[in-house]
């Protein structure tokens, strides 16, 4: 451990070089340690160390005429007399007054020394029997030495403090409070003020465009807005107005953040960063305080750019759901944040920018013209973009030689920038792990199969007949993808356990924007070929094709309730893209829904009749393919090929596919598996 490292408790203390600790000072110290005095004062000012008990004037005047008392003290303006007893005569004073050994033995405080106090007639009644007590004892021969100390104090003080002290006490817990929630949230008398993060543009690290990988689209889009900043001259002049706002919109992970930030600092001008749900709290009226307060900071430092990250937390459609209750405070902070960005004020100089991966919720006032003008997609990285994202996230890496970019970024359709980030790190865990100095091609491709399908658990015991039915179930996936023109092209299959799967299989799907009902019947299809094969083959069916069935059900209600992809319901489309029309209810009556189910069950019926005809027609290479990936528990697509033949059907992506077979063939099986879309599980 490197030494000065601060110490995890955070009690205050640093580790030394030495191995010492060295205290910091820290001024709450100083507070706990009034707050503790006060409180001592409060509770043991004005006790007294003894006990004490209330007497009459005449039994006090015998007990002093017989000499018990050390000391008295006597108040002159209460006309109070406080008498202290001698510890010898302590017992012979609670034997001869019964009713003071009872305060006595009541008394919490059971100290050897014990006085007594009495109200006194007057001052000079007590000089005289003073004088009487002393005379009497001279004659007596007896020795008196009870002294008398005459007083004149005022209880004023003393009642103010009485009454001060509570007062003093709470006022210092609150100021404690307030000073700890003002670390927390800007203190109590600031809870209403923004909290957004400022980033000056000549004192934080700028993030450029030439620090955003990918995203090609995207930074066109948003290169405008940065010219709208830089010079904004050269659009006024024209008559023209520069775009309040623009809303990044596109799924978790693809670099909504990271682009907000290049475009502030390639304008090179502040930058104001909060999130949505930092305007929500828990008083009400401070999600419209801090918007405003937010807004106020920004025109003193316009031109600047204001970045509310998932803004979907307060600008969630309003009167959604009328049969719940709504959140008014939630509303109000969105009520704010709409006058603020088009209201009778001008909020000239600051642009908003906006993420969110919910679009579909926001309200419609939100999304309108004059408040965010534009909506910018931020999609998946095509092929291009992850070659560039690759790049990016790689340079801290030491790779093989031979490392061949282009083909891993074609393994990854559908990858996010933050799931590349992460293959990458997971590549290098693993190369470590294996003792290697390089990360090469087999780390990444068990870094896409451990992130997608989970780690291999070759510990998993499974008995002979459920390793059969596993390679019989993902040889028919394998069987009907391979002869299946619009099936994704096969990439692996495996039956060892992995995650919470007993098998799984790899394909490679194509990059296309739309598909076909055609493309969809081969997809149902070849999901259906597990659970066909083991009807045909084993004579039964097991639950190892939930997932299959589930995704199949999925899709078919997609196809026939939102793609209009059905015989008996063409060209009808009840999909809501808003969410906001249909709510708890249905958009058609029972009837339909019967029919709906009916064409579900009708085309999943066809696609599993389809499968096993296929099956059937194939099923001695299917038994080939079985055997085999038992014996190996791995196949490939040459493994496929080879038992088939070649597919009738080539594409490019399955020439990629086949050339990356081969060179895979030469590594060991776990090292050479290409994961390129969610794994299909049993």
């Amino acid at each position: 451990m490197n030494g000065g490292n601060r110490n995890p408790q955070g009690n205050g203390m640093n580790v030394g070089q030495g191995g010492g600790f060295k205290i910091n000072f820290n001024f709450y110290w100083f507070y706990l340690l009034i707050g503790l005095g006060l409180v001592a004062v409060y509770f043991f000012s004005g006790t007294s160390t003894m006990t004490s008990g209330e007497v009459s004037y005449s039994v006090f005047s015998r007990m002093g005429e017989q000499g018990n008392f050390e000391q008295i003290r006597v108040d002159n303006q209460e006309q109070i007399a406080h008498a202290k007893i001698w510890k010898d005569s302590l017992t012979n004073v609670l034997n001869a007054n019964p009713e003071l050994a009872k305060q006595y033995l009541q008394s919490k405080k059971k100290q050897v020394e014990f006085m007594v106090e009495t109200n006194i007639p007057s001052g000079e009644k007590l000089s005289e029997d003073y004088d009487r007590w002393l005379n009497a004892a001279q004659e007596e021969g007896r020795t008196f030495a009870t002294e008398i100390k005459w007083e004149k104090s005022s209880n004023t003080w003393q009642i103010i403090w009485s009454l001060a002290s509570p007062v003093l006490l709470l006022l210092f817990f609150f100021w404690i409070m307030s000073r700890g929630m003002g670390n927390a949230a800007g203190g109590i008398f600031n809870v209403g003020k923004s909290r957004a993060k400022v980033y000056e543009k000549d004192k934080q690290q700028k993030v450029t465009f030439a620090d955003v990988a990918g995203l090609s689209e995207a930074k066109t889009e948003v290169q405008e807005i940065v010219e709208f900043l830089k010079n904004p001259q050269k659009y006024t002049n024209l008559g023209g107005k520069i775009p309040k706002g623009a809303l990044l919109v596109g799924p978790p992970g693809t670099g909504k953040t990271l682009l907000a930030k290049a475009v502030a600092g390639e304008a090179d001008v502040p930058f104001m960063s909060m999130s949505g749900s930092d305007f929500v709290e828990m008083f009400v009226g401070v999600g419209a305080s801090r918007v405003r307060d937010l807004f106020a900071q920004a025109k003193e430092k316009a031109p600047c750019i204001i970045f509310i990250d998932e803004i979907d937390a307060i600008g969630r459609a309003r009167g959604t759901n009328a049969r719940m209750s709504s959140n008014d405070e939630r509303e109000n902070t969105l009520n704010q944040l709409l006058t603020e960005m088009d209201g009778f004020g001008t909020n000239s100089g600051v642009i908003i920018l906006a993420a969110t991966n919910r679009a579909d919720i926001l309200d419609k006032a939100l999304l309108r013209a004059g408040r965010f003008d534009r909506q910018i997609h931020v999609d998946l990285p095509e092929l291009s973009d992850r070659i560039a994202i690759f790049k990016v996230h790689m340079k801290p890496l030491k790779l093989a030689k031979d490392f061949d970019l282009n083909k891993l970024a074609r393994q990854t359709p559908g990858f996010s920038g933050a799931d590349i980030a992460n293959v990458c790190n997971e590549a290098a865990l693993i190369a470590a792990r294996n003792g290697k100095e390089r990360v090469d091609i087999s780390d990444f491709n068990n870094a896409i199969d451990r992130i997608i399908g989970g780690l291999e658990k070759k510990s998993k015991v499974l008995t002979g007949d459920e390793k059969h039915s596993i390679a019989i179930h993902e040889a028919g996936h394998a069987t009907i993808s391979w002869h299946l023109q619009y099936a994704a092209p096969l990439v692996k299959v495996t039956i060892v356990p992995r995650g919470n799967a007993l098998g799984a299989a790899w394909y490679m799907p194509e990059e296309r924007q739309i598909t076909t009902r055609e493309q969809m019947n081969d997809e149902l299809c070849s999901l259906l070929g597990g659970r066909a094969a083991e009807e045909l083959f084993l004579g039964h069916i097991s639950s190892g094709a939930a997932n299959d069935l589930e995704r199949v059900t999925k899709q078919c209600y997609a196809m026939v309730a939102f793609y209009g992809m059905s015989e008996s319901l063409p060209n009808i489309c009840y999909y809501d893209s808003s969410g906001q029309e249909y709510g708890f209810t249905k958009p058609y009556s029972e009837e339909r829904a019967k029919v709906i189910d009916q064409e579900v069950s009708k085309i999943i019926a066809e696609q599993y009749a389809r499968a096993k005809s296929i099956l059937k027609q194939y099923a001695e290479g299917h038994g080939t393919l079985t055997q085999v990936l038992e014996d190996r528990e791995v196949i490939f697509t040459e493994d496929v090929e080879r038992i088939f033949g070649p597919r009738p059907w080539t594409s490019r992506q399955e020439i990629l596919l086949k050339n990356n077979a081969e060179e895979a063939s030469s590594d060991e099986p776990a090292a050479a598996s290409e994961s390129t879309a969610p794994a299909e599980t049993e």
